[in-house]
């Protein structure tokens, strides 16, 4: 199942009545992770699971040991889809073939690519388990005009083909890997939809703005720079700006430095610039600003009209 596809199945499907348990399950590896509540119940982390969706029966990982569902938990937000039973040994050595096969159309897919000179990577082969149809995903700099190649495609796997176009963030989701920070990548682990980046967050958590440390495998911005970017706008907002005057005890004080996370502000004494002095949250807020002179505006030079000329008798 398609990671489109599974996010539409989690909004349509509807939680089982008097479900037994529930657990998470994923449908491909580096895709997102759903909750499902059945009847079947002491499943264990590894187990493989027939799941009910919109496109039929599709096999999933089970990603955490089955839990009994709460008794208040009578809401269709518990579970994303409907767990139908164990999967068999022929269906568990059906999906080990269904991963072979895409491999191959994989290598197939390439070979036309290349017979037919399309500028375009493939990325990723997905079957549907019921053999009803494949998808090929594949990313561009430019539109690629590939109905030869679908033809081809449908010649040579006699079934429906769809081919579709990913971004390069969607790109590093579905091939994974580790992040900077040296765990997963957050995309390919737990991100369903990705959220909107932009270099304002990375100015307002005070990071470094070289591109190499704030971007990801996809290089583009990382996506956890939005974690904790409400948190630092909406303590930031409240506290000093750098470079603002206070009065301290009597003295106008400059704001160097702001640390939101411990919430503090360190002024210094324009007259003795060597001491630093650090205020709490408690004290940097009853302190006010100092008053700014008001600067004079320059008064506007009055021009003196010219005299009117007496108007000439005829």
């Amino acid at each position: 199942m398609t990671q489109p596809e599974a996010l539409e199945n989690a909004e349509n499907q509807e939680r089982p009545a008097e479900a037994a348990a529930w657990c998470h399950i994923q449908f491909r590896k580096n895709e997102p992770i759903f909750a499902a509540a059945g009847r079947v119940t002491h499943l264990q982390a590894g187990e493989m699971v027939m799941v009910q969706t919109e496109k039929g029966p599709e096999p999933a990982w089970v990603k955490s040991s089955c839990q009994p569902v709460p008794p208040e938990a009578n809401d269709k937000t518990m579970a994303s889809f409907t767990l139908i039973r164990r999967c068999s040994r022929e269906e568990t050595e059906k999906y080990q073939r269904l991963i072979e096969r895409e491999h191959e159309a994989f290598v197939l897919c390439e070979q036309h690519i290349a017979r037919h000179g399309l500028a375009m990577k493939l990325i990723k082969v997905e079957r549907f388990f019921n053999g009803s149809k494949i998808i090929f995903f594949f990313t561009s700099e430019n539109r690629v005009d590939f109905r030869e190649l679908v033809k081809d495609l449908v010649q040579e796997f006699r079934t429906r083909v769809e081919i579709r176009q990913v971004g390069v963030r969607h790109e590093t989701k579905m091939i994974g890997g580790l992040g900077c920070c040296g765990r997963e990548l957050c995309c390919s682990s737990f991100i369903k939809t990705f959220a909107p980046v932009s270099i304002k967050m990375a100015k307002e958590q005070n990071l470094s703005l070289n591109p190499a440390k704030i971007s990801g495998l996809c290089n583009r911005l990382l996506c956890c720079l939005t974690y904790e970017y409400d948190t630092y706008h909406a303590i930031r907002k409240h506290m000093p700006k750098l470079g603002k005057t206070i009065m301290l005890d009597g003295v106008a004080c400059k704001v160097i430095q702001n640390n939101v996370l411990e919430e503090t502000v360190v002024v210094i004494n324009p007259e003795d610039p060597k001491v630093h002095r650090v205020l709490t949250r408690p004290e940097w807020e009853s302190i006010e600003p100092a008053a700014r002179p008001q600067k004079k505006r320059p008064a506007k030079p009055v021009q003196q009209k010219p005299p009117k000329e007496p108007a000439e008798q005829a």
